[in-house]
């Protein structure tokens, strides 16, 4: 373990302070538009205008850095996010303030593939685990530390602008000082669509809702917690204690997705979060201890929704098709996370703050709804599932590239997507073969037959 600290440690800081920075920024714009009697509407349109960065940044980003490198791609995100930051201090227009968004989302994203790979460069076959849960941990932690700047300095002044323009310019420092050699060139890997939304509708479906929730929650949640009446130190440790929470829950979560059936504990956890969501749902004035006690048992609810449904996804996708699959969730929780945030802004702007948690049980009933275990007819279940349960960092703080680092992936089919070799072609299905259809009152199950066309590379040497 120390061997590891000391190996990864300045990715792991560039990682920290990243995200230290953008959890200030969503927070401090939250603030001070709540400061501005700002509708809500707006608010909700900066986060959605981050996520919708952040999906792009995952196509542009594979360009930049083919094009100029992993260093000076890097360091160009740094610098041009760093003056977006900045920009929001110079202009108080608020669609400019959207555009500002969209390139800090869309540099992230950048910087997230730039740490990721070399992450997975440097990283042993027998520590791709640890490695990924020191990433995790960074990244939760960072997003922590942004909330306690707050505490510290609860004025929503230019300097607490200037604290995130900081952190982002020393994240560049452990990354430019490297004397490592720069990591392999990057080939998007296809989503697939069609095949995964075949293959794994009910993931996918799981997915797409943890973003609507998660979404609107770093974009609203301080905003409803200001409406409340709480002051910024006030809204700063209650953002920290519940993206605390996501950190806390993610190994008691790992016990049991290993042991439960997990199509089942997605469902159970949604009704969860929709039975908890409701007291902060009705009540408009809330007393402290009951929101930050509820507000706590929300955020620990509703950040399982992702990590298992990545695990339940890849338990019925081979292992050829992971990186694929990771491009395809992320992309899927980004289009969430873009349109949560509008959403719940125009609920709350029409019948109140406390509708920021009513949007929320609204959403977890869906899924509820959506997912049903006995629909799962595990026809194309992988032979060991279920896979070994990972702890997901935020999916706001990674791009498609982790699956590089997942331990799920195995470590030959990402030694031959690196070198360049591409899988054979999957046989096709003989005429024998049973069709998996299902009754018509039942919801898409989570395998059907697969496509016959294999997917690409995501990364490669030369």
């Amino acid at each position: 373990m120390r061997q590891i600290w000391k190996s990864f440690r300045a990715l792991y800081f560039a990682s920290l302070m990243m995200l230290i920075g953008s959890g200030l920024l969503s927070t401090y714009l939250a603030l001070r538009l709540a400061a501005d009697n700002v509708d809500s509407l707006w608010v909700g349109a900066l986060m959605a205008a981050n996520y919708f960065g952040l999906v792009l940044g995952g196509k542009i980003g594979h360009r930049l850095i083919a094009r100029v490198g992993h260093i000076r791609a890097y360091a160009t995100c740094a610098g041009i996010v760093g003056a977006a930051v900045l920009g929001h201090g110079l202009i108080d227009w608020l669609p400019a303030w959207i555009v500002l968004r969209m390139i800090v989302g869309l540099g992230m994203m950048c910087q997230y593939m730039v740490i990721e790979s070399w992450l997975n460069e440097q990283a042993d076959a027998k520590q791709r685990g640890v490695v990924f849960s020191g990433y995790m941990i960074a990244s939760y932690l960072g997003l922590v530390l942004g909330q306690l700047i707050l505490v510290m300095h609860p004025h929503l002044g230019l300097e607490l602008l200037m604290l995130v323009a900081l952190c982002f310019a020393l994240c560049l420092v452990p990354v430019a000082m490297t004397r490592r050699i720069h990591p392999a060139p990057l080939h998007p890997a296809p989503m697939e669509p069609r095949f995964f939304i075949k293959r794994v509708p009910q993931s996918l479906s799981t997915v797409l809702g943890a973003g609507l929730i998660v979404g609107s929650f770093y974009g609203l949640a301080p905003l409803y917690a200001s409406q409340q009446g709480l002051t910024t130190e006030q809204v700063g440790l209650f953002m920290g204690s519940c993206i605390f929470a996501g950190l806390l829950v993610q190994w008691p979560l790992g016990w049991l997705s290993d042991r439960y059936d997990r199509a089942l504990l997605i469902r159970c956890f949604a009704l969860c979060l929709a039975i908890t969501a409701l007291p902060l749902a009705i009540m408009t004035e809330v007393p402290l201890e009951v929101l930050f006690v509820t507000g706590f048992f929300c955020s620990l609810v509703q950040f399982c929704l992702y990590p298992l449904a990545v695990a339940f996804s890849n338990d019925h996708v081979e292992g050829d098709r992971r990186v694929s699959l990771t491009a395809m969730l992320l992309v899927t929780y980004g289009i969430g996370a873009s349109v949560g945030p509008l959403l719940a802004g125009v609920v709350m702007k029409l019948f109140g703050s406390q509708m920021l948690y009513a949007f929320f049980s609204l959403c977890a009933l869906v899924l509820v709804w959506r997912i049903r275990p006995k629909a799962v007819t595990n026809l194309h279940q992988v032979d060991d599932a279920p896979l070994h349960h990972v702890a997901m960092p935020d999916s706001m703080s990674s791009s498609p590239l982790v699956a590089a680092l997942d331990p799920r992936v195995d470590e030959q089919v990402v030694q031959e997507q690196m070198q360049g070799s591409v899988p054979d072609p999957e046989p096709e299905p003989t005429p024998e073969e049973p069709a998996n259809e299902e009754p018509a009152d039942e919801e898409p199950q989570e395998s059907l037959d697969p496509d016959e066309h294999p997917h690409d590379l995501s990364r490669a040497r030369p």
